[in-house]
């Protein structure tokens, strides 16, 4: 498995590197670690908007780099001594931090992006943060987005679509202990089709079909529900499946609050541009408001290995500082 890191110095992100380090990882796994430096005129704008003095904007630079070159070598370290069998290296990387990441990826050609949920550097005004949402709609892997560094119970919520399918064969190849505990949640979607009753007289027939369609939904739910759970029992994990009512949303959230989830796993369709927001609106809310860690993994992210010899460099258009 071939995983990219993004660190950057923050709580979220040490979390992110502890979760990591205390996972099973076998022999053979390949971590790429990364940090990345906003470009100077970023800094600029974000650290010190009345300086005048390009001395002290190089200063400020200088700390910059060191705080995010000090979150390298950390996370290194602590890899290195948890998993001496895993495959390690590191870049510090200059460009806008959600853009470097991503493309990080594609050219690593990582299976799955680890980012902290929210992260503010060692310097206060410097995001890693929110650019893990970004980094969500735009890598071509699954993103786990951390908000705890443990697991716990996982919770995949499958709707039975393709991209619930690929979530679940994702969550397989995640080296979890063989006997965490999985629930697989599925949602049956309960709104009332209010328009179906807008004509006169027609109120009676609109609930009696109303009534019926989301008997035959339930049904379907609780089969995809079962079917999933059943999978992955037979892939050597303690499953239970669980269907719900409501808003599939704020189900997921409530079912991951209530049960103490540690990871909640879930596949969206991942529409860009005009079509969607981007994500699909369950994932985004999920990912938003979710008490726990994320996995998200898109339908259309797509592993895209590239093998390409690294030359080092100084920094210079995104490319790499220091290996």
């Amino acid at each position: 498995m071939r995983i990219l890191l993004a660190v950057d110095g923050s709580r979220p992100a040490g979390l992110a590197l502890n979760l990591l380090a205390g996972m099973g990882w076998p022999a053979g796994t390949h971590i790429r670690i990364v940090s990345v430096v906003p470009h100077g005129t970023n800094m600029v704008v974000q650290w010190s908007p009345r300086t005048s003095s390009l001395s002290e904007l190089d200063r400020i630079e200088d700390a910059v780099v060191r705080s995010h070159a000090i979150a390298l070598d950390a996370a290194e370290r602590s890899l290195a001594l948890a998993h001496p069998d895993v495959m390690l290296e590191r870049f510090l990387l200059r460009g806008r931090a959600a853009s470097m990441i991503v493309d990080e990826a594609r050219e690593f050609g990582a299976d799955v992006v680890v980012v902290g949920h929210r992260g503010h550097g060692p310097i206060e005004t410097l995001l890693l943060g929110s650019v893990s949402a970004e980094v969500v709609d735009h890598a071509p892997c699954p993103v786990l987005v951390v908000r705890d560094d443990k697991l716990g119970t996982v919770v995949l919520a499958d709707d039975g679509s393709p991209s619930a399918v690929i979530a679940a064969s994702v969550l397989e190849a995640f080296p979890l202990p063989a006997q965490t505990p999985i629930s697989v949640l599925s949602i049956t979607d309960t709104g009332f089709p209010f328009t179906a009753a807008a004509a006169p007289g027609l109120y009676d027939q609109a609930i009696t079909s109303y009534v019926r369609s989301l008997a035959e939904a339930r049904d379907q739910t609780r089969r995809i529900a079962e079917g999933a759970a059943e999978r992955l029992e037979k892939a050597g994990y303690q499953t239970a499946s669980v269907v719900r009512d409501g808003d599939p949303a704020h189900e997921i959230v409530e079912y991951a609050r209530t049960q103490a989830t540690g990871l909640l796993v879930l596949g969206t369709r991942g529409h860009t541009g005009l079509k969607r927001l981007l994500l699909g609106s369950v994932a985004r809310n999920v990912l938003l408001q979710a008490p726990c860690s994320v996995l998200i993994v898109r339908e259309t992210a797509v592993h895209l290995p590239i093998a390409i010899e690294r030359e080092m460099e100084p920094v210079a258009n995104g490319r790499p500082l220091v290996r």
